[in-house]
């Protein structure tokens, strides 16, 4: 399950972080942003303790939609304290998603990638 930020936490859990922090913009008659769920829990997995994922409602949090100009749902940003490193828009499929999320995180961790992958089939059945 993702945690979920709103307007009022999202500074805090976002810029205050750690590690990299990558928010997925979502609505819920969004039928795509739910149907990427299973491939960013898989991907936080994968990557536990050098990501932090994070879930805005687009709908209840207009500000940030603006600020972050979002365009399409979903979208996927991935800051580094305040900053944005990179940002997904116009998912095209789970492969293509899963390729760009690890590239991301060497790109940005500087770290090789986890040792354990998990099948695209494995992650569904989670």
């Amino acid at each position: 399950m993702v945690l979920s930020v709103s307007e009022r936490t999202f500074a805090q859990e976002v810029f205050q972080a750690s590690t990299p922090v990558l928010v997925h913009f979502w609505a819920p008659w969004c039928g795509l942003c739910r149907a990427i769920d299973p491939t960013l829990t898989t991907f936080e997995t994968q990557w536990a303790g050098k990501v932090k994922l994070l879930g805005v409602n687009a709908d209840e949090s207009l500000k940030l939609a603006n600020t972050y100009r979002l365009t399409s749902l979903p979208t996927l940003i991935l800051f580094e304290r305040d900053k944005v490193r990179f940002r997904f828009e116009h998912y095209q499929g789970r492969e293509e998603l899963r390729r760009t999320l690890d590239s991301w995180m060497l790109a940005t961790s500087g770290v090789s990638a986890p040792t354990q992958r998990l099948q695209p089939q494995e992650a569904v059945n989670r």
